[in-house]
C-alpha cells in the first residue's frame, strides 16, 4: 500500500468501522425491519438499498469523526502519540482536515438518500461528533457522555430505515456502554485509573441488566439471547479485571480495545432479542473482520 494512502487509512481506524455497521444492523432489528420481526419490508424492493445507504453513512460518519479527532489532537499527539499519521508527517494537517470533513458530509448525504429523518439524525450525529472532537472530550464527564450520545444516535440511525424512529429509548444502552469505555481510556497513556475501571465495571453490569430486562420484556427470545450475552460478558470483563489487577497503560489499552470490538457482540445481542438467532450470527461475522483489522491498524 502506498505510504500516504496507508496514512489516510490509519486515520480512519479501520478496525473500528465494523462496529459502526453493527449499530445499524441492530437498529434495523429494533425497528422491526428484519425477518423474524413484525415487518419484513426492508428486504423487499428498494428497502435493502436503504439499509445499505445507512450502513455506508454510519461507517463514513465514524471514519470522519476519528480523522477529525486526530486533527484536533495534533499538539497532544506530538508528545503522547508521535507515531500517528499527522504528527509523524505522513499526512498533512490540512489534508487530514479536508479528508475528515468530506467523510462527514458524504456520510450525511448517504443518510438522506435513505429517508429525510435518517439524514436529519445523521446531521445531528455529525454535529455531536465535531463537538466531541473539538472540545467536549477534554472534560471528565461531558466527554464520555458526548461520545455515548454519538453511539446512541448511530443506533437510532439504524432505527430510521423504515422512515420513522422506533423505540429510541434503546439508544441509552450504547450510550452507557460507550461512557464506560471512554472512562477506561482515560488511563491509556499514563495508567493509574483504577477508580475509572471500577465505575466502568458497574456501567458494564448496568448495560447487561438493561439488555436482559428492558429488551427481554419486549421479546420472547431470551433463550436465544443468553449465549450472546455470556459471550459479551466474557469478552469485556476478563481484560477489565486484568487492567484492574495490573493497572498499566498496556493492560488498560487492551481493556479499551476489547470494549470497542465487543460493541459488535452487544449489537448482536440486542438484535437477537428483536429478530432471530441467525441475524445475531450475521452481525457477529463482523467481529473476526474487526479483530483482523486491529492487528494491522490501531484501534485507539
Amino acid at each position: 500500500m502506498n505510504f500516504p494512502v496507508a496514512g489516510f487509512a490509519r486515520l480512519t481506524r479501520p478496525a473500528n468501522l465494523p462496529t459502526a455497521a453493527a449499530d445499524i444492523f441492530a437498529g434495523m432489528a429494533i425497528a422491526g425491519a428484519v425477518p423474524g420481526s413484525f415487518d419484513t419490508s426492508l428486504w423487499e424492493g428498494p428497502g435493502l438499498l436503504k439499509g445499505i445507504f445507512l450502513i455506508v453513512s454510519s461507517v463514513l460518519l465514524y471514519a470522519g469523526g476519528v480523522v477529525l479527532n486526530d486533527v484536533y489532537d495534533l499538539e497532544t499527539d506530538k508528545t503522547e502519540r508521535p507515531e500517528r499519521p499527522i504528527p509523524s508527517g505522513v499526512v498533512s494537517l490540512i489534508a487530514a482536515a479536508t479528508f475528515g470533513t468530506f467523510l462527514l458530509i458524504f456520510g450525511v448525504v448517504m443518510a438522506f438518500l435513505c429517508h429525510t429523518i435518517s439524514g436529519l439524525i445523521a446531521l445531528i450525529l455529525a454535529v455531536f461528533i465535531v463537538i466531541y472532537d473539538a472540545n467536549a472530550k477534554r472534560f471528565t464527564v461531558l466527554g464520555p457522555l458526548n461520545m455515548g450520545i454519538c453511539r446512541g444516535l448511530n443506533l437510532v440511525l439504524g432505527m430510521t430505515v423504515l422512515g420513522e424512529i422506533i423505540r429510541p429509548e434503546f439508544a441509552l444502552i450504547p450510550l452507557v456502554y460507550i461512557f464506560a469505555i471512554t472512562l477506561i481510556s482515560r488511563g491509556e497513556v499514563h495508567g493509574e485509573n483504577k477508580n475509572h475501571i471500577i465505575w466502568a465495571g458497574i456501567l458494564y453490569i448496568l448495560v447487561i441488566l438493561a439488555v436482559l430486562t428492558t429488551v427481554v420484556t419486549k421479546s420472547a427470545n431470551i433463550v436465544q439471547l443468553l449465549p450472546f450475552l455470556l459471550f459479551f460478558s466474557s469478552m469485556i470483563f476478563m481484560p477489565l479485571w486484568t487492567a484492574y489487577r495490573v493497572n498499566s497503560p498496556e493492560n488498560i489499552k487492551k481493556a479499551v480495545v476489547a470494549g470497542v470490538l465487543s460493541l459488535i457482540i452487544l449489537d448482536a445481542s440486542v438484535a437477537v432479542a428483536f429478530s432471530a438467532w441467525w441475524y445475531g450470527i450475521l452481525i457477529l461475522l463482523l467481529l473476526p473482520l474487526s479483530i483482523w483489522l486491529s492487528r494491522i491498524f490501531a484501534v485507539t
